[in-house]
């Protein structure tokens, strides 16, 4: 009597594990950026439903556009500024909370109060500092000064943002220092002190030296972070004063949902995916040297 054997089909349960993860990039990734990639070779200036297709001429008009060209100035400045601060400020903040004081544990709690706060609430509270009688001004003029337009003034309106984008993010990055501190041999530093080395020598020559590798994630992090932000520009300025604020990614917002010209929103969100890809590959990069240390 034959036997016949029916051929079954298994599964290895890795796919079955990758399959809805693929599934996720595909849809919310891949055809995005693909239905992206499409819309910024059409003009939609004509009409949103029946855009023409126009090849490559949204991106050569971005680079010969001038509200283009500040916005990338001033994202450029925006990030010049702000990851520099990032990087070294919260270095310090680190060392004053990885000190054993009664209440260190409390103002470890409020001064990372900051980071949980609504970027909304951020930028409300903040406008209301910056007022030309707010809090900031008040002080100003006890101390006999005049007042600053903070927000109102084209050159210093995005220095004053920058201040605030600083201050919400050093006690995030103060936390990556704080784990790498306690990571850090107290032998080590003892050794130095019977050595004869002062608090800056220990700094330089032992902390820095230590806190290295995550100094360099932190700059791609907070680089990253400073190309995109958004939120602090639409609701202290608007983009304003006469565009001093405008960012990159304001102008994508401002081409899309106000002129509602996606073609152009798409093919300057594609420039920005680019570099932001760039940064992402160096923070890859990066947590693969630390680990490989580690």
């Amino acid at each position: 009597m034959a036997i016949i054997k029916k051929n079954t089909l298994s599964v290895h349960p890795a796919a079955l594990y990758l399959a809805l993860p693929t599934l996720a990039i595909v849809v919310f990734f891949i055809a995005p950026l693909c239905g992206t990639m499409m819309m910024s070779l059409q003009d939609y200036s004509q009409s949103l439903y029946a855009p023409q297709f126009i090849g490559l001429k949204n991106y050569s008009s971005l680079l010969s556009d001038p509200v283009f060209l500040d916005a990338v100035k001033h994202t450029v400045i925006f990030l010049l500024g702000v990851v520099p601060c990032m990087v070294v400020l919260p270095v310090f903040l680190a060392l004053l909370v990885n000190t054993q004081l009664r209440g260190i544990q409390m103002f470890r709690s409020m001064i990372y109060l900051p980071v949980v706060i609504s970027l909304a609430v951020v930028g409300i509270t903040w406008r209301w500092l910056y007022a030309q009688d707010g809090l900031l001004n008040w002080v100003i003029q006890t101390l006999g000064l005049p007042k600053v337009d903070w927000l109102v003034n084209p050159d210093i309106a995005l220095f004053s943002i920058m201040v605030v984008v600083i201050w919400k993010g050093l006690p995030y990055y103060m936390m990556m220092y704080l784990a790498h501190l306690q990571q850090l041999p107290q032998s080590l530093q003892d050794a130095a002190k019977i050595d004869g080395a002062g608090g800056m020598q220990q700094l330089w020559h032992i902390i820095v030296p230590h806190l290295k590798p995550s100094m360099t994630m932190v700059a791609i992090i907070s680089s990253i972070a400073s190309l995109k932000v958004f939120t602090e520009m639409y609701v202290m300025t608007r983009g304003g004063p006469v565009g001093a604020t405008k960012t990159l990614v304001y102008f994508i917002y401002e081409q899309a949902f106000e002129n509602l010209n996606l073609g152009i929103a798409c093919a300057a969100g594609l420039m920005l995916m680019l570099v932001l890809v760039a940064f992402g590959i160096l923070d890859i990069i990066s947590n693969k040297r630390l680990s490989l240390r580690r």
